[in-house]
């Protein structure tokens, strides 16, 4: 049998990156999609589509699965991670030694390690450093508002890749590109990690204020002022500004807060509706970044002397069983202050 060779590796084969693998298949390019449940594997092999997390989408022949995640990633010239934030620096480990000289690395996943409180591009990073390579591997990122379902339809979507070298940026800016999907080009890294992790937490918050019925006017103050709080911790760390105002931040923001695809939301308004947490994630089949963002960004926002009481609060719900109206009462009894 010829083995087969792929351009894109996705690494992650849950709903975002199956979208993203039938995205860029979509361009005739050889894509191949881990998994790592062996189960999950053989299904998408027999089936051709990911019946599980993304079903109604059949796979083109220029996607094939992968179970080998070095064979997954050894030819291939763009690697794309889309694991749950948390095993990131397991899989990538696993995969480090297999890579090609000069291949790109870019991180679809939004969230923060709990551990060391590193970005995702960060965690990749240090592992690259770790096993003995010096600088000669991009590692950039991808994010904006983008809902998988959505774009496995086509519907229009626009995107940030960032890298630290533009020209490498432009380079992913055009393998990602269709008509349908447009992505823009940013330098700003850290600032579009922190924007797309953190807005999952301010998108529990608004959950809980929904499920609470707090009404439509507490929902425009609480993304607007997550919003103020995401920017006001990643400037501190040295993100752009300008940052969160763009697709990243304030477009997934909004799109994270109030969609009904959001995972993040359905959490918030589970536990806004008095179920416990547990009970909540359980009914969940995919991951919901914020509730593990909620405390690597709780302690990143100490350890850089950053108020965050939205971000607070929803740590003290998830992890003291804090009661959601309590949140609410010591939110609006706070001291007041200029905007």
């Amino acid at each position: 049998m010829v083995e087969k060779t792929s351009d894109i590796a996705v690494i992650g084969a849950g709903s975002w990156g199956t979208a993203l693998a039938l995205l860029l298949a979509s361009k005739s390019l050889n894509v191949a999609l881990w998994g790592h449940r062996k189960a999950h594997v053989e299904a998408l092999r027999s089936e051709r589509e990911n019946r599980v997390y993304l079903p109604g989408f059949p796979f083109p022949k220029t996607l094939h699965v992968e179970s080998d995640l070095a064979r997954a990633v050894s030819r291939a010239h763009t690697v794309v991670m889309v694991v749950p934030s948390q095993s990131c620096r397991e899989v990538f480990r696993q995969m480090v030694a297999s890579l090609r000289p000069g291949v790109r690395i870019i991180s679809a996943i939004k969230g923060i390690e709990n551990e060391t409180l590193q970005t995702m591009s960060q965690v990749i990073v240090s592992v690259l450093t770790e096993s003995g390579y010096s600088g000669d591997i991009p590692v950039g990122v991808l994010s904006g508002p983008s809902f998988a379902l959505e774009v496995a339809k086509k519907l229009p979507t626009a995107v940030s890749i960032g890298f630290a070298d533009i020209y490498v940026a432009q380079e992913q800016q055009k393998l990602f590109g269709t008509s349908f999907f447009r992505a823009y080009t940013s330098v700003d890294v850290l600032g579009l990690e922190l924007s797309g992790a953190l807005k999952n937490v301010i998108a529990i918050a608004t959950g809980m204020c929904d499920g609470l019925k707090c009404g439509l006017n507490a929902r425009a103050a609480l993304i607007t002022r997550g919003l103020a709080e995401i920017q006001r911790l990643g400037v501190k760390m040295g993100a752009d500004p300008a940052t969160f105002a763009g697709l990243s931040g304030m477009g997934d923001l909004l799109l994270t807060c109030t969609g009904s695809l959001s995972r993040n939301r359905t959490v918030g308004l589970g536990l806004g509706e008095g179920k416990k947490l547990d009970e909540v994630v359980g009914d969940l089949k995919m991951v919901a970044e914020g509730v593990k963002t909620t405390r690597s960004g709780y302690n990143l926002a100490r350890r850089e002397g950053v108020e965050m009481p939205i971000l607070e609060e929803v740590y003290k719900i998830l992890y003291e069983d804090e009661p959601c109206l309590e949140a609410v009462r010591s939110l609006l009894g706070r001291e007041l202050k200029a905007e």
